[in-house]
């Protein structure tokens, strides 16, 4: 996700920031932004990355929730129980310690979200659209264009543009944001990210490569939870700066490892508000996806070189969800869902000054030569907590530590899972969701362009396993899933990571759990309204819900 990880101090990637973009206003931040076609570990994951000159997505394991009561889709509230890490060792931690940050360089709860300058068919200049009739209705099912058919009213083609929000959280204890993923050596943080897409698949053009430059062609609005509900700098990816991504102690929102945390997503006249509310200290924060906040759109202009901005207050896409409540341009499936972004972590002896691994990675039992996504790395004397020197790029070889099995086990030397209760709807948030499904990307990580040993074909569903395949051709050593567990403070609360003794309550088959193979229909680029099938996940989708709060 960031533009710079290595052993710069804040000052050097200032100064980097400038040098790359010399249009930045003289009199203080550079422009910057969030490059997912470059470094997106923490970006939505993209369906089709022909239009991407490089790939670092990885694994996004997740809980979709589903009902059809109208607001479901737009307003509902979750208790997060933040984990805790081991006991912070004064030197370099053992081989059996584990902690957040290996884990997981963020955690989320999600939400389809209108834009009609994002794809799967953009607008372009509103007072000029190219496709005429395109708009998003927020808050509505009339937005449900799922049918294949070009010619049906309901067509795919007609689609409105969506975009994709993630409520991020954020580990503690290594390097710091705005080059790496820690906004504090003990505290949590948390971010509004807003991914759109700059494609428009039906007639089969992308964003001016001018424009891509500066805001990449998957551009992200980017804001702290801030105590005041106030940005500290702009979001929007046109005028965001290096503040934007620059925790702030004196306006964020940060958080202790244990904390419980209510977390509220509602729609209001001018766009989505999420507030944080931590039960354990009584602070709060919140923050409205408006164009007073400074959010908004990238105008869609495929030819010449305009990047313009254009304020917009960001409003969920759909009344309920479902199925059919989805993103057409994203692998995954989901609309209201949480997700654990896995799959970045791997050890590395020795990090260069250019930010790559310059010696052995993988963990002291199974150390092998760097490869090609041994890169984003930082040296332990640049961890804010915990010395331990590592990368942070896509672990396409599954062999990273978020393949070990060291997850949340009741361990002490490994942290608490990611605990939170399932969402709830309505006006009082007294209203439970009727069915949720599991779900993984892992088709659309295994695929040749991302994981050439699995070579996945998404088409028959030949190669593409769970758990995935290792360098060495073995079935990774674990992978994490789901549990309804008892015990954290409520009736029911899901638990991310492996069984907890004592909590535990239905593990849903471990792995099984995410089901079989889920073929979608996507938008075809450039087919004029042709789609065409891909196999991107592994879902399974319950008959009703196991575990309410």
């Amino acid at each position: 996700m960031r533009l710079f990880r290595s052993r710069f101090t804040f000052a050097a990637v200032v100064s980097l920031l400038v040098s790359l973009f010399p249009a930045a206003p003289a009199a203080g931040d550079a422009h910057a932004h969030i490059e997912c076609g470059y470094s997106r570990n923490l970006c939505a994951e993209v369906e089709d990355l022909d239009r991407f000159a490089y790939y670092v997505g990885h694994d996004e394991p997740s809980l979709l929730f589903y009902s059809d009561r109208p607001g479901s889709g737009n307003r509902m509230q979750y208790v997060l129980t933040l984990p805790t890490d081991p006991e912070a060792p004064t030197g370099i931690p053992t081989a059996a310690q584990s902690f957040n940050f290996e884990l997981h360089p963020a955690f989320w709860f999600g939400m389809a979200m209108c834009d009609t300058q994002s794809s799967p068919r953009p607008l372009g200049d509103p007072a000029n659209p190219i496709n005429p009739g395109l708009t998003c209705a927020p808050d509505s099912d009339s937005n449900i264009h799922e049918n294949p058919d070009p010619a049906a009213p309901d067509s795919m083609s007609t689609h409105p543009g969506t975009a994709f929000m993630e409520m991020q959280f954020y580990p503690p204890g290594w390097s710091s944001w705005p080059a790496g993923l820690s906004c504090d050596a003990n505290k949590w943080c948390a971010a509004l990210n807003i991914d759109s897409l700059l494609i428009d698949y039906f007639h089969g053009t992308q964003q001016n490569k001018s424009c891509q430059n500066l805001v990449s062609v998957e551009p992200v609005n980017f804001a702290f939870i801030t105590k005041t509900g106030v940005p500290h700098a702009p979001p929007s990816p046109v005028n965001s700066t290096v503040s934007t991504f620059t925790p702030n102690g004196a306006t964020d929102l940060f958080m202790n490892s244990g904390d419980r945390i209510v977390v509220t997503m509602q729609d209001t006249a001018h766009g989505l508000r999420i507030d944080l509310a931590d039960l354990s200290t009584g602070q709060s924060g919140f923050m409205t996806a408006s164009a007073a906040n400074g959010f908004g759109q990238v105008q869609y202009e495929p030819n010449g070189a305009v990047c313009k901005n254009l304020p917009y207050d960001f409003h969920p896409e759909y009344s309920t969800s479902s199925e059919l409540t989805r993103v057409p341009w994203a692998a995954h499936s989901y609309n209201i869902a949480f997700s654990d972004e896995i799959g970045h972590f791997d050890y590395c002896s020795r990090v260069n000054a250019s930010g790559g691994c310059g010696g052995t990675e993988g963990a002291a039992n199974d150390l092998e030569k760097n490869d090609k996504d041994d890169n984003f790395c930082f040296d332990a004397s640049a961890s804010t907590l915990i010395k331990i020197s590592g990368c942070q790029d896509t672990n396409s070889g599954f062999d990273g530590v978020p393949y070990l099995n060291v997850w949340p086990d009741g361990s002490p030397d490994h942290p608490t899972p990611i605990v939170f209760t399932s969402a709830r709807t309505g006006g009082g948030f007294n209203q439970d969701y009727s069915r949720v499904a599991f779900e993984t990307d892992l088709p659309r990580i295994e695929a040749p362009d991302v994981s050439p040993v699995n070579s996945c074909n998404r088409t028959t569903g030949d190669r593409c396993v769970k758990p995935p395949l290792t360098d060495d051709l073995v079935p990774a050593d674990f992978y994490p899933f789901f549990s309804a567990a008892g015990g954290y403070g409520a009736a029911c609360a899901w638990a991310f990571g492996n069984d907890i003794p004592g909590h535990t309550v239905n593990d849903f088959g471990k792995l099984d759990q995410y089901g079989p193979f889920l073929r979608l229909k996507y938008p075809l680029f450039g087919g004029l309204g042709a789609t065409v099938t891909r196999i991107n996940n592994f879902r399974q989708i319950l008959s009703n819900n196991p575990c309410t709060p």
